[in-house]
């Protein structure tokens, strides 16, 4: 028995020899991911990350380094002055990637999205061609699969069409939405992903493992390694008796990585594809619940009278001394104050909990996101009924 004062060293996931078995874990839910994008096992790669926007960082990082090899050696110092594009309802990790890389966050372009959110095909190419303009040189867009605060999902194959016309990286942010690819009655939102370069799919978000587990998918075998590479000898030796392609750790940017696949994996096989195309589609069943609920009930609202695509709602409570008051600003400005009122009495009496936000021209409205398997109907009934409890005298 060791004495309590004994540190146990954590499997880390580097090399081979140091975690055999989770560096083939890996390697099979990595093809298995693949598989289901769309992807020939033999041509794809990736690797598990610590979360959604570091495996942003890695498209943006990789997707400079195929089109400016130089960068790794030279800097930004030998590359023209470079921009990538993303929709106006994009994750912000995208920007803070151009931010750490040295490409600068004004030159990351926000394209124009429709009033569900989704990205506007034409309003990307014009902004690729104003770019071209002045002078920069395009190379990366990002389309969302499952937007943060709508879940809506860019219309992909029109975008991927653009980016091959104008020979630009096209990565997909599918942190959110990724997990509809398992589920036969909803998949078809994300048509057009096997087009991708790249693709960030969370399976600690909509497919409910523990934080954190996120995968960087790339299209492209060998590029990630030659993008992150630098060959440190007392780790990753060339004449080692095994065969170095499990040597992963030099296709990160870390060292040693936690072996976050392991419960990815260990959830694979206790509940099957199917069990998480059940979770998944309950959680779809439950929002278009609560969109019924809401169309139905007098005094709730919807910011866009569109059936969700994910599992995100937004909406509005509008308390009776607002039901009938004339639209304007002064009704803009009494609406802003509803939310947040009625949050901060959801906290004071602990009953339940939902967040809210402005967003664009939307003053602050509520935006309720399905992800734990728990959840009922009943549960659904209770948060409405609390939130008109909480703010009726509003």
């Amino acid at each position: 028995t060791p004495s309590p004062a004994c540190k146990w060293p954590e499997t880390l996931e580097f090399t081979y020899e140091i975690s055999p078995v989770f560096i083939v874990m890996e390697e099979i839910l990595l093809k298995k991911m693949h598989e289901i994008i769309g992807w020939a096992e033999t041509e794809a790669d990736g690797i598990f990350s610590p979360g959604g926007s570091i495996s942003n960082l890695y498209s943006v990082l990789v997707a400079r380094y195929k089109r400016f090899p130089e960068i790794k050696t030279k800097g930004m110092a030998a590359l023209p002055n470079i921009a990538l594009f993303v929709s106006e309802h994009s994750h912000y990790s995208i920007k803070k990637a151009a931010a750490v890389l040295g490409i600068g966050t004004d030159n990351v372009i926000a394209v124009k999205c429709d009033e569900r959110g989704k990205m506007i095909p034409s309003e990307l190419e014009g902004s690729i061609l104003k770019v071209k303009s002045q002078g920069k040189v395009p190379f990366y867009v990002s389309a969302t699969a499952g937007t943060t605060v709508y879940g809506a999902f860019d219309p992909l194959p029109s975008i991927a069409d653009i980016c091959e016309k104008y020979n630009l990286w096209m990565h997909v942010d599918a942190a959110w939405g990724s997990g509809l690819l398992l589920s036969r009655r909803h998949s078809h939102k994300l048509n057009g992903i096997e087009r991708a370069n790249s693709v960030t799919w969370n399976p600690h978000k909509l497919m409910g493992v523990p934080l954190q587990c996120s995968a960087f998918l790339i299209r492209e075998k060998g590029l990630l390694q030659a993008c992150n590479q630098l060959c440190a000898e007392y780790l990753f030796q060339p004449d080692k008796q095994y065969d170095t392609i499990y040597d992963t750790g030099d296709k990160a940017i870390q060292c040693g990585r936690h072996v976050d696949v392991f419960k990815l994996w260990l959830m694979w096989r206790a509940k099957g594809t199917r069990g998480f195309e059940m979770v998944i589609n309950e959680f779809l069943e439950l929002t278009e619940y609560l969109y019924k609920e809401l169309k139905a009930r007098e005094g709730f609202e919807l910011v866009f009278d569109a059936e969700p695509e994910l599992t995100n709602v937004c909406f509005w409570y509008i308390p009776p001394s607002l039901q009938h008051f004339p639209n304007g600003p002064e009704r803009r400005k009494r609406l802003h104050q509803v939310a947040p009122k009625i949050k901060a009495r959801m906290i004071e009496e602990g009953t339940t909990m939902v967040s809210y936000q402005p967003h664009g021209d939307h003053v602050n409205f509520f935006r309720m996101v399905f992800s734990n398997p728990a959840t009922k109907k009943s549960d659904v009934n209770f948060l409405l009924e609390e939130i008109e409890r909480l703010g009726k005298d509003l």
